[in-house]
């Protein structure tokens, strides 16, 4: 989660990975006036093909709150989004100018403030970006925060985060994250659905994890995807599934202390492996 600062020209607006504009809670005011018309085409374009791909692949929360967003056709400005955001559940979205440290990063979930990139992809990196941008943190992310139940569960994961990081278990943590925040998935009423982030907003990874016969759908359990190895360059091989969001947050209730303890003294299971004792979940 720690990322080493990158300045671009001045002509990419707003500027990807420019650090020196950031407080030292590394948040920064969302500059809209630099947005140009190619960047609100932009979203609109990607907020267009993901929104379509959603029915029948698309946990019914995420569908239902995804108005909540507002303008379709232009990147929102995080202010209107905070004035339904704050009323919804407490929460708000701050702008950073990429990726930020964990202690930062968690702290800010821990103050139910959650962090939003706000430049955009260019036309060339449409269909993929190695990093997020403002699309993937705003349309993948926001809309489940006005969900009280998965809210509440984003918030208390920035608490054990910061415990996590006095214990050394960040990394056990951030595959926890990986798992349920990014490529969640949900047994509903009509079969699986996604409410992962990183999931919502890709345009292909939607369709496979979901419905595609190649990956593990595995039962969540915590000390299980604490040790799983995750991929970050292509479509994940194992996914963890979820019966409601309440189930969620009731499972990061218990201290993670004796947790990490136990997972420390195990082996790493491969992104792809399958364990003796895995609940399969059947699509």
């Amino acid at each position: 989660m720690v990322v080493e600062p990158v300045v671009y020209g001045a002509s990419e607006r707003p500027p990807r990975g420019d650090y020196r504009r950031a407080g030292a809670d590394y948040t920064c005011a969302q500059d809209y006036a630099a947005y140009t018309a190619r960047d609100h085409d932009t979203y609109r374009r990607l907020y267009a093909r993901q929104e379509a791909l959603l029915p029948g692949l698309a946990c019914d929360e995420f569908i239902a709150a995804l108005p909540s967003l507002g303008a379709k056709d232009r990147i929102p400005r995080f202010e209107e989004v905070n004035e339904r955001l704050s009323r919804a559940t407490g929460w708000e979205i701050v702008t950073v100018p990429g990726l930020i440290p964990e202690v930062p990063f968690f702290t800010l979930l821990a103050n139910r403030k959650f962090p939003v990139t706000d430049w955009i992809r260019t036309p060339q990196e449409f269909d993929y970006i190695v990093e997020p941008d403002v699309f993937h943190d705003l349309f993948g992310h926001v809309p489940l925060l006005f969900n009280p139940a998965f809210a509440d569960y984003v918030q208390r994961y920035g608490e054990g985060g910061l415990k996590a990081h006095q214990l050394g278990a960040c990394e056990q943590l951030s595959r926890l994250y990986w798992y349920t925040i990014e490529f969640g998935l949900i047994a509903q009423a009509g079969g699986l659905r996604a409410y992962g982030a990183g999931i919502l907003s890709s345009s292909g990874e939607l369709n496979y994890a979901v419905t595609s016969p190649e990956p593990n759908r595995i039962q969540l359990d915590l000390q299980r995807a604490m040790r799983t190895r995750y991929k970050i360059d292509s479509y994940q091989q194992t996914y963890f599934v979820i019966d409601s969001f309440e189930q969620l947050f009731g499972m990061t209730a218990p201290d993670f202390t004796p947790l990490y303890d136990r997972v420390k003294n195990l082996s790493d299971i491969a992104a792809n492996a399958l364990q003796a004792g895995d609940k399969l979940i059947q699509r």
